[in-house]
């Protein structure tokens, strides 16, 4: 049995789909999943990585599991205390989805220093890991829909800088294969997509994908901080500027990973947004 936490977040979705799929036995787990958001035949928990009761019942007859590191390590157990609950329940094969940031921003608690604790204790737990480590995500332009569906328009900050993002789809993949074959025991995966994409072509990708234009507004810096200070701590508001602004050669690397695990190139961004456009409508 194949144990998913995060399993309704972006890459937890089509990676228990994925292995529901290809005929595995999966329980899907996150704070609030139902029957509703998983595929039939597909045993759900709810489950609160801050509380080891609440993991014990799932991690019981569980043989491999996908952690999501999900950034918020202030409210979860330490990584160890769940690795040890998973270990008592039988997993011996764990993928973490890490971050780019544990490499490329070290230094930031927000981007790296959480990933670089999780990355340690699954490194030391005495299972059989695979660490992923993905940039920005395609996904994030979900936060343009409003946007797009009210005004034809986005609004982002430094428009004509490139940065490598990935498709979750492409990221669930690569975990699907280190968790259900041999050979990727001790990887790092870093996983991109197959080139530079600007905020301004994404946006006229969405618009191609809409079949009508999407007029880009470049925004200031101090624009794009007051905007996401609404919903951003500012550590990770400063941080996420940095990169998206001035981003390091590390984090505008292309890798071949995505590739190499999987056989083929990895999606483009309008690939994604022609698979997702109905948001946008």
């Amino acid at each position: 049995m194949i144990v998913i936490t995060g399993a309704t977040g972006n890459v937890g979705r089509p990676l228990v789909e994925a292995l529901a799929a290809a005929g595995e036995q999966v329980t899907a787990v996150s704070r609030g999943v139902s029957g509703a958001a998983v595929p039939e035949g597909v045993r759900h928990r709810q489950a609160d990585l801050a509380v080891p009761e609440s993991l014990r019942p799932v991690f019981d007859g569980a043989d491999a599991l996908f952690l999501h590191d999900s950034g918020a390590g202030a409210h979860l157990l330490s990584p160890r205390d769940i690795l040890d609950v998973a270990k008592a329940g039988g997993v011996g094969r764990i993928v973490l989805l890490s971050s780019q940031g544990v490499v490329t921003r070290p230094q930031s608690s927000s981007h790296g220093g959480t990933g670089l604790s999780f990355e340690d204790a699954v490194r030391r737990s005495g299972m059989d890991w695979t660490v992923l480590r993905p940039g920005g995500f395609d996904s994030n332009a979900y936060a343009w829909v409003e946007s797009v569906r009210a005004r034809r328009t986005v609004a982002a900050p430094f428009g004509d800088v490139g940065l490598p993002i990935v498709d979750p789809f492409d990221i669930a993949e690569v975990a699907a294969a280190a968790l259900r074959e041999d050979g990727h025991a001790g990887q790092v995966y870093e996983l991109t997509g197959p080139a530079l994409s600007t905020p301004r072509q994404r946006a006229e990708a969405i618009g191609d994908a809409l079949g009508e234009p999407i007029r880009f507004i470049e925004q200031t810096r101090d624009e794009a901080r007051a905007q996401m200070l609404q919903f951003m701590p500012e550590p990770v508001v400063e941080t996420t500027l940095a990169i998206l602004g001035e981003p390091n050669p590390a984090e505008q690397r292309i890798s071949p990973d995505v590739e190499q695990v999987l056989g083929r190139a990895p999606r483009t961004f309008a690939e994604w947004a022609a698979r997702n456009i109905a948001a946008f409508k």
